[in-house]
């Protein structure tokens, strides 16, 4: 059992592990999903919880942003994480991330997770009411549609041709066709 044992270690030393944390820190507030191994997501989940709820804090924003730009020091992350995600999750009480298990990886077999922020989940386009899409959109689509059937028409049209003169070939040469039939037999 691991009794008194506070964090995961990852294989690594103190300093490596705390820039590993604000690296995929960095990248999650950035993109709001990355994908790495189960034990960093594990690890990385409430390391970000706690600067996410730092980024909520209004009573003494400057020092809260100061505290996070220790630990995040790419100034357009902290910036999206005060302006953007505090205010996203300013009435949510904690719970900010998501872990979504993918399997084990391909090489050398470790479990890999996706780590999601709430709320940057995937949307799919929004549709009318009789389940159409917006008019431009439509007639956006319907242009290179059409343009396609018609080169498809086209091509389709000189491989009969294609297909037409080699057959007439054979048949000149006196040689076989599919399935094993003379041109003289048809």
């Amino acid at each position: 059992m691991r009794h008194k044992v506070g964090f995961r270690k990852l294989g690594r030393i103190t300093p490596h592990r705390t820039a590993l944390l604000r690296n995929l820190a960095t990248a999650l507030f950035e993109r709001e999903r990355i994908r790495t191994t189960l034990m960093k997501a594990k690890e990385l989940r409430p390391y970000a919880e706690k600067l996410i709820t730092q980024a909520k804090r209004d009573d003494d924003r400057l020092h809260a942003r100061r505290l996070v730009a220790r630990e995040i020091h790419d100034g357009t992350v902290v910036k999206k994480l005060f302006d953007d995600l505090g205010a996203r999750y300013a009435t949510r009480p904690g719970g900010y991330t998501r872990i979504l298990r993918l399997g084990p990886r391909r090489g050398d077999g470790a479990e890999m997770a996706i780590v999601e922020l709430l709320g940057s989940e995937y949307k799919p386009e929004k549709k009318d009411e009789k389940g159409k899409k917006a008019e431009g959109e439509k007639k956006a689509e319907a242009k290179p549609a059409a343009k396609a059937a018609a080169s498809g028409a086209k091509k389709k049209g000189e491989k009969k041709e294609a297909s037409a003169k080699a057959e007439k070939k054979t048949a000149a040469k006196g040689g076989k066709k599919k399935g094993g039939k003379t041109a003289e037999a048809e």
